[in-house]
């Protein structure tokens, strides 16, 4: 995860966005833990590797809606509408992925014969974290993009007081 906030930190050159990004892991890790005791599974190696593979597509759908949304703030939209756009034209894609995932474990989580007992764990873990994470990650990724901006302008404002400035000149050459 710290990797992952350093890679994500460099790609957009801020400390909050990746934070952003990274918000909709637990989600996930919760949902495959969940659906791991709901089927009275342990967590095993085979388990954690599902998990480490949930956690990959998870964030790679977080970074579609909120690399959508850093870019829309570029062109001059608001944070609120940004992310809404972002939301509304990623989830189609984000949608595609998760069901792509979620119909490619399940054969794995359903799977019977020999050593199906082993790879069982892994689909049961990656299916349940999709389901969970999905349902909360397109409601919650969008508010933590909202405020982590709200503060990401806030602390700019604080070390770069010039930059303020040059936000106020296009307000009032519009007015």
């Amino acid at each position: 995860i710290f990797a992952a906030y350093v890679l994500l930190g460099i790609l957009y050159e801020s400390f909050i966005h990746p934070i952003t990004i990274i918000s909709g892991l637990p989600s996930a890790g919760i949902g495959a833990l969940i659906t791991l005791m709901a089927f009275k599974m342990d967590l095993s190696v085979i388990a954690i590797i599902g998990i480490v593979m949930l956690v990959g597509i998870v964030k790679k759908n977080a970074i579609m809606m909120i690399d959508f949304a850093i870019e829309r703030r570029r062109v001059g939209l608001n944070a609120e509408a940004a992310i809404r756009e972002a939301a509304l034209l990623r989830f189609r894609p984000i949608m595609m992925t998760t069901f792509a995932a979620i119909f490619g474990a399940l054969p794995i989580a359903l799977g019977h014969g020999a050593g199906a007992e082993l790879r069982q764990p892994l689909g049961i873990s990656v299916v349940g974290g999709l389901i969970l994470s999905q349902l909360l990650t397109l409601y919650i990724t969008p508010v933590v993009y909202i405020y982590l901006d709200r503060l990401d302008r806030r602390l700019k404002r604080r070390l770069e007081p010039e930059l303020q400035e040059v936000e106020d000149r296009p307000r009032q050459a519009a007015e």
